[in-house]
This record gives C-alpha cells, sequence and structure tokens, in this order.
C-alpha cells in the first residue's frame, strides 16, 4: 500500500468533541523505538513547579484547564507513570496455556512490580482482583472456563521519599484489556442498563453498557465459596481498608486502565463516589484507549460527583469510538441521547499515531505512552488520498474470508479480534445473535 507522509508540529488538544487536525500530537509509531523511560522528559531547568505543590491540578481538579495545550510536563510525565503501571498487567499475566497460573497472574504480590522493572516505584501490591462476566453460557477450555481470571491490582505508595514527591499518599488501581473468551463476549453486550450501585439512590437514568457492568459485579458460585466475591466487592473492600488504614493523612485515589480495564476504572471510580467512601479524597481516572461505559446520565453523575477522568486517546482508533458508533453524543432527536445514547466521561487528550504494517498498533497502550515519552514531530502514515482507514471494510474482509491476510497485513489472532469487535458492534450484534449465528 503506497503511502504518503506528513509532517506538522505536534500539539495537543483537550475536548468533548474532534479538534483540528493542527492540535493533535501527529507520530507514526516506531516500535524499535522504546530504550526511553519515564525520566528522558524531564525539563531541567525549566523552573517548573513540583509535582507535590501542583498534583490537584494535575489530577483534574479544575479538569486540567491549562494544562493541556501545551501539554504540562508534570501531567505528561504522571500519564507516563500511571501508564507503567497499566502496562505491567500484561507483563505479569500469565499466556502460557501449559502453566500453572494460566490466565492468573505470574508472580506474588511482594514481587510483582520489581519482576516487571517497577521495583523503584515506591509502591506496594496490596490485592489482587479478579473478574469474571456473567455472560448467561457456560464456556469450555481454558481461556473461557467459569472461573475469574486475574484482571488487575491495587497498590498503594509506601515508600516515604515518594510520598513527599507525590505531595499525598496514593492508592492505586489498574486494570488490564480484554484477554479471556468471556470478556470478548461482555465487550459485545452493548445495551444500556441501569447501573444502580448505589441501593439508597437507584436512579434508573444512569445507564451503564451490560457487559462491563456485569465483569464488575459478577461472581461465580466456586469464588463465593472462597469467599472471594465479584470485583466490585474486592474492590471496594480493599480499597475501605486501605482508607482507614492512612486515616489523617493526605490521599489520593487513582484509577488506571486500559481498553476494556479503562471501563472498569471509570466504574469503580463512580462506584466509590456515589457511595461516598472517598469523603475529601480525590478520584482520578487515567484512561488508556477506552471505550464509552454508559449513558448521559452516568456522564452526569460523574461529573457531579467530582469524578476526574482523563482519556488517552489515538483518532485512528476504533475501539475509543465504541460503543454507541452511531447513537452518541453526536445525536440528538426527540430527547435520545440522555436515554438511549452512549455518552464519553471527562476531557480527551487525544494522540495521533499509525503504523501501516501493523494496524493494531492504534490500540496498544505501550503505543500511546512511546509517544508521550518522545512527542517530537515526525511522519504520519496516511493513505495517499488522505482519508481514514475504513475500518469497517477491513473487519468485514476478514470475517468473510476467513483468511488471516487481509489487504496486505499479516493478522495474529489479537489483532483479528480487535476488528473483528469493532464489525460486530458496528452492526449491532448482541451476545445472544453472536452465540447462535
Amino acid at each position: 500500500m503506497a503511502t504518503a507522509t506528513a509532517t506538522a508540529a505536534p500539539s495537543l488538544h483537550a475536548s468533548p468533541s474532534a479538534p483540528p487536525a493542527n492540535d493533535i500530537i501527529s507520530r507514526n509509531y516506531n516500535s524499535n523505538n522504546n530504550n526511553n523511560n519515564v525520566n528522558s522528559y524531564v525539563d531541567r531547568g525549566s523552573g517548573r513547579r513540583r509535582l507535590s505543590e501542583v498534583w490537584r491540578e494535575v489530577h483534574g481538579s479544575n479538569n486540567w484547564e491549562g494544562l493541556m495545550d501545551p501539554l504540562d510536563p508534570n501531567l505528561r510525565l504522571e500519564i507516563i507513570r500511571y501508564g507503567e503501571f497499566v502496562t505491567a498487567c500484561y507483563k505479569a499475566f500469565d499466556l502460557d496455556p501449559n502453566s500453572s497460573r494460566y490466565l492468573h497472574c505470574k508472580y506474588g504480590k511482594a514481587s510483582m512490580l520489581r519482576e516487571v522493572g517497577l521495583g523503584g516505584s515506591g509502591y506496594e501490591v496490596t490485592k489482587y482482583i479478579y473478574a469474571l462476566p456473567d455472560i448467561g453460557i457456560s464456556l469450555s477450555g481454558g481461556g473461557g472456563a467459569d472461573v475469574a481470571r486475574w484482571i488487575g491490582y491495587v497498590a498503594v505508595c509506601t515508600d516515604e521519599e515518594e510520598v513527599k514527591r507525590l505531595g499525598r499518599r496514593d492508592v492505586l488501581v489498574t486494570f488490564r484489556g480484554t484477554v479471556t473468551h468471556s470478556e470478548w463476549i461482555a465487550n459485545l453486550m452493548s445495551s444500556l442498563t441501569p447501573a444502580k450501585l448505589n441501593p439508597f439512590e437507584p436512579a434508573d437514568d444512569v445507564k451503564v453498557q451490560a457487559g462491563f457492568l456485569s465483569l464488575y459485579t459478577s461472581s461465580s458460585q466456586a469464588e463465593s465459596r472462597l469467599g472471594l466475591g465479584s470485583c466490585r466487592q474486592q474492590l471496594l473492600s480493599e480499597i475501605s481498608r486501605i482508607i482507614n488504614e492512612y486515616k489523617g493523612e493526605e490521599l489520593s485515589i487513582t484509577l488506571a486502565g486500559h481498553s476494556m480495564g479503562s471501563s472498569l476504572a471509570t466504574l469503580l471510580a463512580y462506584d466509590i463516589t456515589e457511595l461516598g467512601m472517598n469523603g475529601e479524597i480525590p478520584v482520578t481516572v487515567f484512561s488508556f484507549a477506552g471505550p464509552r461505559v454508559g449513558n448521559s446520565g452516568f456522564k452526569d453523575r460523574c461529573e457531579g460527583l467530582g469524578v476526574r477522568v482523563l482519556r488517552i486517546v489515538n483518532v485512528n482508533d476504533p475501539i475509543t469510538k465504541l460503543p454507541g458508533v452511531f447513537f452518541n453524543e453526536n445525536f440528538r432527536v426527540f430527547g435520545m441521547e440522555r436515554l438511549s445514547c452512549y455518552v464519553h466521561v471527562g476531557v480527551e487528550l487525544l494522540l495521533d499515531f499509525f503504523k501501516v504494517h501493523d494496524p493494531s498498533c492504534v490500540h496498544d497502550l505501550e503505543s500511546h505512552i512511546n509517544l508521550l515519552r518522545c512527542p517530537k514531530t515526525l511522519g504520519l502514515f496516511r493513505r495517499r488520498d488522505g482519508g481514514d482507514f475504513d475500518f469497517v471494510r477491513l473487519a468485514k474482509e476478514m470475517f468473510r474470508s476467513g483468511e488471516k491476510n487481509i489487504a496486505g497485513f499479516q493478522w495474529e489472532w489479537t489483532k483479528a479480534a480487535l476488528w473483528l469487535y469493532l464489525l460486530l458492534t458496528v452492526i449491532n450484534l448482541d451476545s445472544y445473535t453472536l452465540l447462535n449465528m
């Protein structure tokens, strides 16, 4: 496929809607250029304020006003830092079907961060989190058995020097993206359903995606017998314990996730604040390549509760357009926006990168992080006619042909699944239709 290279001064834009092209970081991501680290962007001698002085603004107390264009150095480093904590979920996740820890974490809590290269982060893992969606059927095989799988972890900043640098003690929860069969099916359960996480205020107009809610609130009989409980029960119990342990200290609650994991992070942020667990503790979500989670009632409630969400988004990533490809925040007719349409929550930090021989990189977490590590003016590969790639057409070709080589691209299963997910969501297949094709 022929390509043309376009160069433009990189910049950033925070907006609930799409910005002009020159308000986006542009970069053709080179996967070999990953030898940077977080400290490579320290603006030495710039006179920038210490993080301990501005951490509340960096975590969205003013909705990141004045920090996005140009991107504030402290904010850039915080995004990278939390992105690396999410990347740890993937590095530690065991995908070897012959392993006794298959689809669980490879390491124990005490050593996990060290094993993935974050031993000097100043954080300690306090709990592993497991989740299993209720998809209405039983799946056989290791990738879909009815057993909760490791989906993330809770950690606390325990190094006093790091606490001083941050300006507070940080409570961190991170979530990985979709891996198992049941999680893929949960992603396709795209109907909106009332969240009803607060039994004292069960607002019917606060609706979220049914699959994400199921993953967050469901538990199998096996987990219940072991006392593990749902993903939600595990998280609320641990966060409550930590808040009580460090009562009287200045705390922050930071939730970070990639793709489906960012949806869980947003649901958890809403849940914590809806129940009032956080008190005066600020709750911030760093969402990497996240889909929409709920309707405008959900968005309004999150904003009213003080939840701050920073969405780090690649404009070329189809997953961030889902669910609600057609019925979303831009669709307004007869009051349908509030009742039936998906709406993004929070503020967008828009990136722009694409790799022509690996289109799945548009959703890759490390691609996002590496661009933020080195935000220099680089070429952006586009189609020669200047248009966007036709994601739906490519997905349809792959689905109909059943071949692994589509439009000159070599597809692995995980890459193919990404595009199939887009196709099925666009044509509005629910889980029942999918399972009876």
